[in-house]
């Protein structure tokens, strides 16, 4: 619906009234066929209908279009007075201000703010209204801290409404106490199984490093006697090298010996009967 015809001062051009409702164009748009109507009298004609209202002509929701500049101008331009005019606003303006001074006017009927009033009054007289108003909320005199309505001042008892409200924080407290239990409990079990699957895993590594270490000592123990068995076999062979040393001296005296007397007596001694003796000996040879 448009602005009513009646609000506005002076002449109107009748290219700036709705084509459907016959007002004053509210957020105006415009047919191919240059028809102009209001958004919710254009909407709400073609919901039954398919084409203009004054030609006739098949129009659609797409083919509708915001109104020329050069008509808006004129349409925001035009004056007129505030609907709040009967409750005596003499307020008179353009029609592109007209809905901001609307919201904020003296003389707008507003409802009273206090729960439960259902009285209407003008924006100027709200104040008023408020201090007086049978629904407006207070603390209580008595002191215990209560906000409460001018119709229940008979029925206000300052004991029972703190007994009911220790009643609720007992009950707020209790299910608080009781979740926070649950929640400690839940997390309690949680790092109990946590702390049984940590200790299972690190008894099974105890183990296997028990097992390794009995491994590695065993192979300590072959190597030890390994090493003793060639530490043996290594002095054996020392004490044969002195043998040898000692008896490649004495084949050596006995060299001296001989290249000095000559050939004048024969001699039946054999100088190598010795050697030929250790070579003959057995020796037992470890391979590790």
């Amino acid at each position: 619906m448009g602005y009513d015809i009646e609000r506005f001062v002076g002449y109107v051009n009748e290219g700036l009234l709705c084509s459907i409702c016959r007002d004053v164009l509210e957020d105006p748009l415009q047919a191919p066929c240059e028809h102009a109507f209001c958004t919710a009298c254009i909407h709400g004609w073609l919901v039954h209908h398919s084409n203009c209202p004054e030609d006739r002509q098949m129009i659609d929701v797409s083919l509708l279009r915001p109104l020329y500049r050069y008509m808006r101008n004129d349409l925001n331009r035009l004056q007129l007075h505030c609907k709040n005019r009967e409750y005596g606003c003499q307020m008179v303006c353009s029609l592109e201000s007209i809905d901001r001074h609307e919201r904020e006017c003296e003389y707008s009927q507003i409802p009273c703010s206090n729960a439960g009033c259902t009285v209407q009054v003008e924006r100027r007289n709200l104040d008023g209204h408020l201090a007086v108003c049978e629904y407006r909320s207070r603390e209580c005199p008595n002191g215990c801290g209560y906000t409460i309505l001018s119709v229940e001042d008979t029925q206000h008892n300052c004991v029972a409404e703190l007994r009911t409200e220790l009643e609720l924080l007992r009950s707020e407290m209790i299910c608080r106490v009781e979740e926070a239990k649950h929640e400690m409990e839940s997390r309690l079990d949680s790092q109990r199984r946590h702390m049984v699957q940590k200790e299972s895993i690190l008894q099974n590594e105890i183990e296997e490093l028990k097992s390794q270490m009995s491994r590695m000592m065993s192979d300590v123990r072959s190597l030890m006697a390994a090493e003793r068995q060639h530490r043996q076999e290594l002095e054996q062979a020392e004490l044969e090298k002195r043998e040898l040393m000692e008896l490649l001296r004495g084949l050596q005296k006995d060299c001296r010996i001989t290249t000095a007397e000559g050939s004048r007596k024969p001699t039946n001694f054999r100088p190598l009967t010795r050697l030929e003796s250790v070579k003959r000996k057995p020796r037992e040879v470890t391979v590790i």
